[in-house]
């Protein structure tokens, strides 16, 4: 998947200008995405200085963005006569969402498993009727 992530909000607290605190579990949880080989894009309101600030705190972190304010790493005007800075991304990750950012373990098992928040709300409704499969006995 290609995965658009906010910044400020997002993976740390909001600070803006300044860089806030990590956020619990963001670093870990976008090294797991990399990892896992999802595309990550920055995608911030940050420019000049401050954006290039939010991607070294990012860089020094172990986190290296596939593309920053952009589709690809190599988009510029001159390639790209449709350039855009809405994305075309599978994910946006941002604490702007429609009910708030979940939190990072949540992001993951969406993401991973390919969850929707109405699959979420089901599963959280079903866990009361919820029965473990009956084990077998097995002489040994």
């Amino acid at each position: 998947m290609t995965i658009a992530v906010d910044f400020d909000g997002t993976i740390v607290t909001h600070k803006y200008p300044e860089i806030g605190e990590e956020i619990p579990f963001a670093v870990d949880t976008l090294k797991m995405l990399i990892r896992d080989r999802h595309k990550i894009i920055l995608w911030s309101v940050r420019e000049g200085k401050l954006l290039e600030d939010a991607v070294n705190w990012c860089r020094e972190r172990g986190i290296e963005f596939y593309a920053v304010n952009r589709d690809y790493p190599e988009e510029t005007w001159d390639n790209n006569p449709h350039f855009s800075r809405k994305l075309k991304v599978d994910v946006f990750i941002d604490d702007r969402n429609l009910g708030g950012l979940p939190d990072w373990g949540t992001i993951y098992h969406m993401i991973t498993r390919h969850r929707k928040w109405h699959h979420l709300i089901e599963e959280a409704a079903n866990a009361d009727h919820y029965e473990a499969p009956k084990r077998k006995w097995w002489p040994f």
